[in-house]
Order: structure tokens, then sequence, then C-alpha cells
């Protein structure tokens, strides 16, 4: 999903939720959107996944696609390398609302 789709998704639709998802390790984060139907989409730039440098990047382009909310996902590998389940699937702990 490039730029313009999502500006006119969220444009069309009001049940969505945006995640911008963070990789331990490194420096860079995605846009996901999840609609309705539980379909997932990456916020790309012809044909590739966008990568933004830092939150205050994302914070411009979600603003100006018409979007004041977000959660910020966070991935950490540690969990599954000590062989624990990964704490990022449970949606009520591995998330943090961003409002801007």
């Amino acid at each position: 999903m490039d730029f313009k789709e999502l500006k006119a998704f969220v444009a069309q639709h009001d049940n969505y939720e945006i995640r911008v998802i963070g990789h331990a390790g490194s420096r860079f984060y995605q846009v996901e959107l999840e609609d309705i139907e539980g379909q997932r989409h990456t916020l790309s730039h012809r044909g590739k996944p966008m990568l933004f440098r830092a939150l205050d990047d994302v914070y411009l382009e979600l603003k100006r696609a018409g979007i004041h909310r977000a959660y910020l996902v966070q991935h950490v590998p540690h969990d599954e390398v000590v062989g624990r389940e990964a704490h990022y699937h449970d949606r009520l702990t591995s998330r943090m609302p961003l409002v801007f």
C-alpha cells in the first residue's frame, strides 16, 4: 500500500489499526495497517517497504494521511532466544498508544 492508497483508505474507512513497527537492533520504523478483515498492509514506496529513521518522520507522514492515532510495537527477539513465547504477539501488552 503506497501513501496515496493509505490516504484514500483512511478517508473511506473508520475501522482499522495503524501500527508503527520497531525492531530491536534496528533504528528504522515501518508502518503497517490492519483492516477490519484482519488483512495487513505495509506502507510501501515503489514496491518496497517504507522505512523511517525516526518516530517524528512517521508522525509527519501519518498526519499528512489524516491519521492521529497509532500503536508502537517493539519486536524484541530476546524472549524467543531464551525459549519464551514472544510477548509482542499479545495485543494488550506489546503495544504503546501514540497520539499526535
